[in-house]
């Protein structure tokens, strides 16, 4: 199983960040809105993760809510394969490349689990909040494009 290069570009939104997007909003929109609104970024997601997140949907929601957001979460997420048994977050950030990883759990967003993922993956575990008020594709798109920001060049809702 091939890992893809690390890159600020590439975030994984874990199974419960995923389902908040859709079925709250606030800060796990906000993370997800800058991902669909940016060409250059990259929704990483494991087949087990979405598995996870349609799930949670499902049961809070409607399952046919669920089976439309799959398919619609389905054609942005750049798909990675996983290990059985793995994580689906952390396998699809190590798997993915991807050096954000969005999370409300406490066990993988505190110190120690942060400690832990950095001594396997070069990640970061965040949550929504804090990734909000840290990341900034102004200041990111020269070191991962090049050239001048351009703002947002996708339609959100699209």
């Amino acid at each position: 199983m091939s890992k893809a290069d690390p890159s600020p570009a590439r975030i994984v939104a874990d199974s419960d960040v995923l389902a908040a997007d859709l079925l709250v909003g606030g800060a796990a929109r906000d993370c997800l809105d800058q991902i669909r609104g940016h060409s250059w970024l990259t929704l990483v997601a494991s087949d087990p993760l979405l598995d996870d997140a349609e799930a949670v949907i499902g049961q809070l929601a409607d399952p046919a809510l669920a089976t439309d957001w799959r398919v619609r979460i389905g054609e942005i997420r750049e798909a990675v394969e996983q290990p059985a048994g793995d994580h689906p977050a952390l396998a699809s950030a190590l798997h993915g490349g991807a050096m954000h990883v969005l999370s409300f759990d406490e066990r993988l967003t505190g110190p120690k689990g942060n400690t832990m993922v950095r001594d396997r993956v070069e990640t970061a575990v965040r949550t929504p909040d804090a990734f909000a008020r840290l990341f900034d594709p102004e200041k990111l798109y020269p070191e991962v494009v090049g050239g001048e920001y351009p703002g947002p060049d996708r339609d959100l809702r699209a």
